[in-house]
């Protein structure tokens, strides 16, 4: 039995069979065993119901992206696995676990000539009072991975605690039985030991990004749910209320929006989180508050588009909207996370900037790392905290100057109801003291005043993760930048040195960082998951780019795998 750097499992069920349970629970108890891994899920667009599948990779090391191939993949039962197509892939040195009474292989799976081992797990479960399927396949996995048993009946008790001892024991003594059921499988494959063999940290991206928001300062959120975002306002529902804040679910997106506007007018650092469905509703209020220079946040979990597209799968083609949506100029953050732990940075800095700049941000986040649980090291805290410039002492001042046009571009705000500081704050183009006109004059100074504060700002090192040397640059977003990672690490066992270039803050563009990231590159190789190569045709628009450029793009939901990159990467070489 060889080590190995990652193994990945699969869990294939119909809705209700609970893939996604077992899934959850094996990367509990490897987390626990102080493994790192990652855990997606992926369902038809129906949402509830249907296919489901739980697909994790683990490691002794970071895991940021899935694998092309998954070494075991078990089907508790095969009904609807069919809509899946290309998304599972196993091949001849894969294992594949099924039922007997699971029905049929899909095509797609059988021809692909793995080993394939049949496990009663439905007699199996019926065999204990009130067990389920779920749970011995939970224990031929576990099993395969080397898990010790004890560790994992101890995480069933803990986390079926409430659902009272028959619970727990039926599940135990499904998990013993598969447990047992696995004992003369051979995987050929084996996890290093942990490095530290501590309990990692458990969280989603939604979880983290609602985590951030809260570090960040924010003590106000309202949004309308929807797929795949629903998850940060679940967590904020609880959470929100012990350090003093309110959610408050609006009847719809651009109630939300406005709902945060007016919070945050009022002085409350303020979220809404939505996906791009949603976005398209609240593009007029991001101009109002663009204009009024309210700060606000506004999480967008992209998803397959246009319109209702497809819900549960992700997708990088939000990015022309969030940059680009509002009508007139209207500079405003655009940020993206580029991992699981980095949602919970990136969510907290851009809270930090909407206060400091007094604009909204948009955190361009998308399903996979949103949705996906990873067990990692937990992140390290940062003091990021938004502190807006506030307008405390109007008297002395004389007449206040609400837009005044100060040398940041930032100028102080006052909490209404302070004596002497009224002011209108409207969509409309206005003066220093906030009164609508329509001089040219005063266009063109608030106009100067909105770019200069977002232009002026010195925004650091995190604007992007620069990795890496050599004469080709892979240049990339949000949470392709793992795979495009590891990707390169490859190309650096083959004797090929690849730059990382992944920006954080797309808007403000940031164009001599950006030439100083590419001096010296005579080749970039663009990696997006859109169908348009909006993140191509952006860095033309932004940036001055070396004679070669190349392209792999491609949409939803088929992810842009390592493999394919490091051959784009391979390819390009020369």
């Amino acid at each position: 039995m060889g080590n190995s750097q990652s193994i990945s499992i699969g869990f294939v069920g119909s809705g209700g069979a609970g893939a996604l349970t077992a899934g959850n629970l094996l990367l509990e108890a490897a987390s626990a065993a102080g493994w790192q891994g990652l855990l997606t899920r992926t369902v038809g667009p129906q949402i509830r119901g249907g296919e489901a599948a739980a697909l994790l990779r683990l490691a002794s090391h970071p895991v940021e992206c899935m694998p092309e191939q998954f070494d075991v993949l078990i089907g508790i039962d095969w009904l609807n696995a069919h809509r899946f197509g290309a998304e599972i892939k196993i091949g001849h040195d894969s294992l594949l676990i099924g039922d007997p009474r699971g029905g049929a292989v899909p095509p797609h799976i059988a021809e692909a000539g793995a080993r394939e081992v049949q496990i009663p797990m439905k007699d199996m479960a019926k065999a204990i009072p009130d067990g389920r399927a779920n749970m011995i396949a939970l224990g031929i996995a576990c099993r395969l991975v080397r898990l010790e048993r004890e560790t994992c009946l101890a995480l069933l008790e803990k986390r079926l605690s409430d659902k009272g001892e028959a619970a727990i024991k039926a599940s135990q003594a499904g998990l013993i039985a598969g447990y047992d059921a696995a004992q003369d499988l051979d995987l050929s494959l084996r996890l290093a030991a942990p490095k530290r063999a501590t309990r990692k940290w458990l969280v989603s991206g939604n979880d983290a990004t609602a985590l951030g928001a809260i570090r960040g300062g924010i003590r106000f959120a309202a949004a309308y749910p929807i797929t795949p975002a629903t998850e940060i306002l679940e967590w904020l529902a609880p959470n929100l209320p012990k350090v003093g804040g309110v959610l408050l679910q609006a009847e719809d997106e651009l109630a939300a929006i406005n709902m945060i506007i007016g919070a945050s007018y009022g002085g409350t650092p303020s979220l809404t989180a939505t996906s791009g469905p949603g976005l398209s509703l609240m593009i007029e209020s991001l101009g109002l508050a663009t204009a009024a220079e309210i700060p606000i946040v506004v999480v967008d979990v992209m998803r397959g588009g246009p319109s209702t597209g497809i819900p549960t799968k992700s997708e990088q083609a939000d990015l022309n909207i969030a940059v680009y949506g509002c009508h007139g100029d209207a500079p405003h953050l655009v940020v993206a996370p580029q991992s699981i732990g980095d949602c919970l940075f990136t969510t907290q800095w851009a809270v930090y900037l909407a206060e400091a700049l007094q604009t909204p941000a948009i955190v361009l986040s998308d399903q996979f790392i949103g949705q996906a649980r990873a067990a990692i090291e937990k992140p390290a805290d940062v003091a990021f905290i938004g502190q807006r410039s506030r307008a405390t002492d109007i008297s002395a001042a004389g007449a206040y100057k609400r837009y005044a046009i100060a040398g940041s571009g930032v100028s102080p705000m006052v909490v209404p109801g302070t004596s002497g500081g009224q002011y209108t704050a409207d969509g409309l183009t206005h003066t220093e003291r906030g009164i609508p006109t329509s001089g040219a004059s005063d266009h063109q100074a608030q106009l100067d005043k909105r770019r200069d504060k977002l232009v002026r700002f010195a925004y650091g090192d995190h604007w992007a993760t620069l990795e890496g040397s050599g004469d080709l640059a892979v240049v990339t977003w949000g949470s392709l930048t793992g795979a495009v990672r590891e990707a390169i690490g490859r190309a650096a066992q083959d004797g090929v040195e690849v730059s990382l270039i992944a920006p954080r803050l797309l808007f403000p563009a940031q164009p001599e960082r950006f030439a100083a990231a590419i001096a010296g590159k005579s080749r970039l190789l663009v990696v997006e998951q859109s169908h348009g190569a909006q993140f191509y045709r952006y860095l033309r628009a932004h940036y001055d780019l070396p004679g070669r450029v190349d392209v792999l793009n491609r949409p939803g939901p088929m992810p842009i795998g390592v493999s394919e990159i490091h051959r784009a990467i391979m390819e390009r070489r020369a």
